[in-house]
């Protein structure tokens, strides 16, 4: 053991889960592997960027669904911080409509909780080789895409939606009213408003409740 870590030092990984049963079982995973370790932890965006500032990883494995500001915006300021820093995010969320967001947000790669540890510890390996990690069937997706085959063919409307309203979407399906997202995005009133009203209009939806209706459907599902 003690010639392994002579030889060449364990990657460094920070883990990203707002729930401490899943950093743990992550850290478990990641600390029975020779040539990785985990280099430090946190339940929420504000005490990453200050623990990944200060722990300097080689890979930050991130949850998408965190409380304050969601895994997207984080991707989004540690590129912003700290240029190149690779982040899988590993999430129970359906990829089809997380992963693309992630790689465009700078992730390198997407990885759904229930694919096990075999599988994680391979995406891991391969983003911090400087690839890029999705499951085979998204990345023919996005190729088709890149391609131009599947052009106007989107699956979902909810697809065509920025990252920052199809957070409120989630918001609002959570049964959040205006004011609530306002206070928890640290935005307007009106901000908030206005991505309301583009979110209707990107969903060909007529009215609030009808809004509210789709989004609580939309969050039921996921």
């Amino acid at each position: 053991m003690s010639k392994k870590s002579t030889a060449q030092k364990p990657k460094r990984i920070f883990i990203v889960d707002d729930h401490p049963m899943m950093r743990q079982g992550l850290g478990q995973l990641i600390g029975a592997e020779q040539d990785l370790a985990v280099c430090g932890e946190a339940e929420n965006a504000e005490s990453a960027l200050a623990g990944v500032s200060a722990a300097k990883p080689d890979l930050v494995l991130a949850d998408i669904s965190l409380p304050g500001k969601n895994g997207l915006e984080l991707i989004k300021d540690f590129q912003a911080s700290q240029p190149g820093l690779p982040v899988l995010v590993i999430s129970m969320h359906d990829e089809s409509l997380y992963a693309g967001r992630v790689l465009r947000a700078g992730g390198r790669g997407y990885i759904m909780k229930q694919e096990g540890g075999k599988k994680l510890m391979q995406a891991i390996r391969q983003v911090l080789a400087g690839k890029i990690y999705v499951s085979e069937k998204m990345s023919a997706e996005i190729l088709e895409t890149f391609s131009g085959s599947r052009a106007g063919t989107e699956s979902s409307p909810v697809k065509k939606l920025t990252d920052r309203e199809f957070e409120i979407l989630q918001l609002i399906g959570q049964g959040r009213g205006t004011r609530a997202i306002a206070d928890q995005l640290h935005l307007s009133v009106k901000t908030v408003e206005a991505h309301r009203a583009n979110i209707k209009a990107k969903l060909d939806l007529k009215s609030a409740p009808e809004l509210v209706r789709f989004a609580v459907r939309w969050a039921e599902s996921q």
